[in-house]
């Protein structure tokens, strides 16, 4: 079997791996006590990790430079940065329900790669002159993994949404700052809290006391409330793992540029919104670390941080405008 027809069985073969993972890892969510299918899907993302990093081996060998020149190549790499992710943040949360919200991107975006790009955007091409450089490792793969890590942070803050509907509760994880501003704000929560509950337990009218925002703060259960402060602590965690990765990739590109074309800093379409991303979860990261923020509010700026990461990734690209419009590509 030649390379060519290696990378069309292994992309095809990672596409049909991770649609298994994701029905797996979605009925052990309506199956808890099917205590294989969390087992099965964990397995079916290993195996899906490594096909797509068998792909990619096998197109660096037949292209003769690091596979991130093309669309091709760099959704397959998020895919597989994704799927990476995914594992450093079911060990951290223990807890399998991570693989139901990073499995499905992961299986969209193989199948876009896959089923969608025609052949011509799939095959490996020479690279254009300001891609012959050793900064095209560097800087570009560090900055797929760092949106790879972004997205699945993202994403469980999407998913922290979904489990507490929207309701301001009260989390019990470390994840957040500890300022004299996040302690006088918990104070205030508690006084206010204990007042609230103290009138509801005093009222003799059963909907009034329903109806009170204490009663608000205790309408999920314990088991929703242990899956909410897990996705809140994980998602923190993994967006600051992700931030890192993006503030050392732009100035790897900002060297870069000065080595092309003379300058570090263009603003060119690219470069704005790669800013915007590191503005947006810096802006996070700040509220959680020093305002104390937890639950709703940063995990709704997590969920913003999302798109713009989808629109830096791949949307500017889409103009075909900039220092970057040789590839639409990445």
């Amino acid at each position: 079997m030649d390379l060519v027809a290696l990378q069309n069985w292994l992309d095809n073969a990672s596409f049909a791996v991770l649609f298994f993972t994701m029905l797996m890892y979605w009925a052990g969510a309506a199956f808890p006590k099917l205590s294989y299918l969390p087992t099965l899907g964990a397995t079916g993302m290993a195996i899906g990790n490594l096909c797509i990093a068998a792909l990619l081996g096998a197109r660096w060998i037949e292209a003769g430079y690091f596979p991130l020149s093309n669309l091709y190549e760099s959704l397959f790499f998020i895919a597989w940065g994704i799927t990476a992710m995914h594992f450093v943040a079911e060990n951290m949360s223990r807890s399998s329900l991570v693989g139901v919200v990073t499995a499905p991107i992961a299986m969209g975006i193989t199948a876009f790669a896959t089923l969608t790009l025609p052949a011509t955007m799939q095959s490996a091409e020479p690279l254009v002159p300001a891609l012959k450089s050793n900064w095209l490792m560097m800087h570009v793969s560090v900055m797929l993994l760092s949106y790879a890590a972004l997205m699945v942070g993202s994403l469980l803050a999407v998913a922290f949404l979904v489990v507490t509907r929207g309701q301001e509760i009260e989390l019990k994880g470390s994840s957040v700052g500890t300022g004299a501003y996040r302690d006088s704000r918990l104070r205030r929560a508690g006084s206010e809290n204990a007042a609230l509950t103290l009138s509801a337990a005093q009222s003799t009218d059963a909907a009034t006391a329903v109806l009170t925002p204490a009663s608000e703060t205790i309408a999920l259960t314990p088991q929703r409330l242990n899956l909410a402060d897990t996705l809140d602590n994980i998602s923190y965690r993994i967006i600051g793992l992700g931030f890192p990765l993006l503030t050392i990739g732009i100035i790897a590109g900002a060297v870069w540029a000065n080595e092309a074309w003379g300058s570090y800093w263009s603003w060119d379409p690219k470069e704005t919104w790669a800013l915007i991303t590191w503005l947006v979860f810096a802006a996070y990261l700040h509220a959680r670390i020093t305002r104390g923020w937890q639950g709703r509010r940063p995990a709704i700026l997590a969920a913003s941080g999302f798109v713009v990461v989808w629109v830096c990734y791949l949307g500017v690209n889409l103009l075909g405008k900039g220092l970057h419009s040789y590839g639409w590509f990445f």
